[in-house]
């Protein structure tokens, strides 16, 4: 699944060089330097775990308890609170909101992200799909009195185009000409406007859980750079205290807040004890100058405290705050949905649990002990910030009065030094996500294993799809779907899938994000190409895996592009590389066999993806823009997923997942290390669909080799049929 390194990736189109958290590190840190170092070298691990894969060590529970439903049933209930009233109806109603007397504004901002700047959130958190009725997962809606307008990235401009009404202008973020958020407000807003986002300032005490879940939607310096960039018109930023216009609107058929129940992350799959992981986070506060930091990212809270959650579809996290310090640690969440087990285990790690709506007070009290605090504003809300703010101006003034004369407040970027006299900010990025980014030997292993159980299934699967469509059977892209979940429920340890399958049959194989809707999709056409991009949650592992295939006889102008795709997925594949190097050096590898003849695409190559986490992290990638700056590592995972998509006519993707590993160079230039990857994912790549005369030697090797070791580690897992069409698979490619 393709994470695109784009402004849409944040919550605002502030500038068109403004990346992902996920694929950037933070816009002041100028070298890669400034990155704290992982924690991980410090940690204990747990080496029981054995790290060859074999099928008769693994031991997986089987995860009864957790019931994966299909995408049908799913997106139905995604569509039943959307489908009550027409999107010209919403925007009126957000419209009267607009002059009423305790709002009075001019525009209001809609992001995508929770309070935790979540890429995939909650159901009942999509207000801007609800306003809009674009459900990608990427995207900004921008309301006037007038007019309405959506960015989103090159994934989803032509899924934009089908969702959107004639009400709403869609900006193609990214392209030439096409303004920024913030610029298209200065030039359609008469000077001196008002322009509203969601509630981001002072704490009040006693808040109502779920009022305050409808909260601080925008990170610290998403809300400052807008406010800046506004202000060259003279146009004000205006901060809605109690109200949130589109929740007004949504009103009684918004979804329930989720409460699903947490658990823990067994130390076999985590390999190092949450005891271990804080101890290292306290030292990396020491070495910075501070005291606690505040942890919102909920992908970061799962891993620190080897937990798993079921909060948001696909993504194994919990809605959660954390905040360390030095002698204890808190973690602010909804208490009915931790389990005796999960209590104990921390009990036993000396993590204490609040309310999940009272991390504002102990960010007040913090403030006021004179804490000096580590804040990533890419992902802390502006309503902590500004809360510390407040707060750290009174613990200031008391100081003042009491005749001090010294007391100060400081921001610092990269770090802090010298006597503090009031509490101060110290603006870094996490240092647990490259923490978590490194895996260890155990999270190696469990991805390693439920690569390969992944691959069984879908080994399976394709045995079916294409036994079904050789008979004549009518499947629609949901019904493939649907089937796909089937096969990866039977394996062990499976828990959910890990994004919505993307499965485009024709011109909807070129919407790069496309979601199959029940009632509104195609047939798979055996006489068209087919994308699949799919994925899996299983209890030791995530993975990420697309194909594209064609169940009949492809063109000469399809297989040329497939061919040319799979040539920069093999040239990324065998890249080795120092390891100082960063994802954007290594993207044109995948895109220069498209280039030689003038295509392209417009997403990034490669993403980051969580050990049982989260198919998307940070802040590793592969990408075109240059904004991340963060080198890979021995340990990431990052995707492989080169494509190229026609519009209206057909999509083509290949992806596997890689570890990044050392490589075996007789030279070590400069007295660095040099890096390659090793492949996790281990399924057939269609031969029928390459050009053999436009691949040289070596690459014909290389798909045999590859094609050799899937039937190698694949086929003990597989048998009957699926054994069968594993073997046709993995011939040996030779030329004619």
């Amino acid at each position: 699944m393709q994470l695109l390194q784009s402004p849409a990736m944040r919550p605002l189109y502030l500038s068109c060089f403004s990346s992902s958290r996920y694929l950037a590190t933070i816009t002041f840190s100028s070298s890669s330097n400034l990155l704290p170092k992982s924690i991980l070298p410090t940690f204990r691990t747990n080496r029981g775990f054995n790290s060859t894969p074999s099928r008769s060590r693994l031991s997986i529970r089987n995860c009864s308890s957790i019931s994966a439903k299909p995408s049908s049933e799913l997106r139905r209930q995604k569509g039943s609170s959307d489908s009550s009233e027409p999107d010209d109806k919403k925007l009126r109603a957000l419209r009267q909101l607009f002059s009423k007397p305790a709002i009075g504004i001019d525009a209001y901002v809609i992001p995508s992200q929770d309070a935790h700047q979540s890429e995939f959130i909650a159901e009942c958190y999509m207000r801007r799909g609800f306003i809009s009725g674009f459900t990608g997962s990427a995207g900004t809606a921008v309301v006037t009195k007038d007019k309405a307008a959506l960015w989103t990235d090159g994934r989803y401009f032509l899924q934009a185009e089908k969702q959107l009404n004639s009400s709403w202008i869609l900006m193609r973020a990214g392209n030439l000409g096409v303004p920024t958020a913030s610029e298209w407000l200065n030039d359609v807003l008469a000077p001196g406007a008002k322009v509203a986002i969601d509630p981001v300032s002072n704490f009040v005490s006693n808040f109502d859980a779920l009022n305050w879940l409808q909260q601080f939607l925008f990170s610290f310096d998403a809300a400052e750079e807008l406010k800046d960039d506004i202000a060259k018109k003279n146009h004000e930023l205006v901060y809605l205290y109690d109200v949130n216009l589109v929740d007004e609107i949504w009103k009684y058929s918004r979804p329930d807040p989720p409460n699903a129940p947490i658990r823990v992350h067994e130390l076999k799959y985590a390999g190092v004890d949450v005891a271990s992981k804080l101890s290292s986070l306290r030292s990396q506060l020491a070495g910075a100058g501070c005291s606690a930091i505040v942890v919102s990212m909920l992908d970061e809270i799962a891993w620190l405290l080897n937990l798993r959650g079921g909060d948001v579809p696909h993504s194994p996290v919990m809605y959660a705050y954390l905040v360390v310090t030095m002698d204890d640690a808190k973690l602010f969440v909804d208490s009915s949905k931790v389990t005796p087990e999960v209590l104990i285990h921390l009990k036993n790690a000396g993590v204490e649990l609040r309310p999940y709506g009272s991390i504002l007070s102990e960010i007040e009290s913090l403030a006021l002990k004179g804490t000096e605090l580590w804040l990533d504003p890419s992902s802390i809300n502006a309503a902590i910030v500004n809360t510390y703010k407040a707060a750290g101006e009174k613990h200031l003034e008391g100081l003042r009065t009491k005749g001090n004369g010294k007391s100060q407040n400081r921001d610092v970027s990269n770090g802090s030094s010298g006597q503090s006299w009031g509490p101060a900010r110290v603006y870094r990025a996490s240092p647990i996500s490259l923490a978590k980014a490194v895996k260890n030997a155990s999270e190696l292993e469990g991805m390693r294993n439920a690569h390969l159980r992944d691959a069984a299934a879908l080994a399976q699967f394709w045995t079916w799809l294409e036994d079904e469509i050789h008979e004549g059977a009518k499947l629609t892209e949901v019904d493939v779907s649907d089937k796909l979940l089937e096969f990866r429920k039977k394996q062990d340890g499976f828990i959910d899938t890990s994004f919505d399958t993307i499965s485009g049959s024709g011109a909807n194989g070129a919407i790069i994000h496309y979601t199959p809707e029940p009632g509104n999709c195609s047939i798979v056409d055996p006489k068209k190409l087919f994308l699949l991009d799919s994925g899996a949650q299983y209890i030791d592992g995530t993975t990420d895996i697309t194909r594209t295939v064609h169940f009949g006889e492809p063109t000469a102008h399809e297989k040329e592009c497939f061919t040319r795709v799979l040539q920069g997925h093999i040239a990324l594949d065998e890249a080795v590389f120092p390891g100082t190097t960063v994802g954007f050096v290594l993207d044109a590898f995948a895109r220069s066999f498209l280039w030689k003849i003038g295509l392209d695409y417009r997403h990034g190559t490669g993403h980051g993806v969580g050990a049982a986490l989260n198919v998307h992290e940070g802040p590793q990638s592969i990408s075109f823009r240059h904004g991340n700056t963060t080198p890979l590592q021995k340990g990431m995972i990052v995707s492989n997923e080169p494509g190229y998509y026609e519009d209206h006519a057909f999509g083509i993707r290949i992806e596997n997942l890689l570890h990044v590993k050392e490589a075996n160079t007789p030279y070590r230039f400069g007295g660095i290390s040099y890096l390659a990857f090793e492949k996790l994912t281990f399924v057939p790549i269609q031969n029928k669909m390459v050009e053999v005369s436009l691949l040289s030697d070596a690459e014909i090797d290389w798909l045999n080799d590859y094609h050799s070791q899937v039937w190698e580690k694949v086929s003990p897992l597989v048998e009957g049929s699926a054994s069968q069409w594993l073997w046709d698979n993995t011939r040996p490619l030779v030329r004619q």
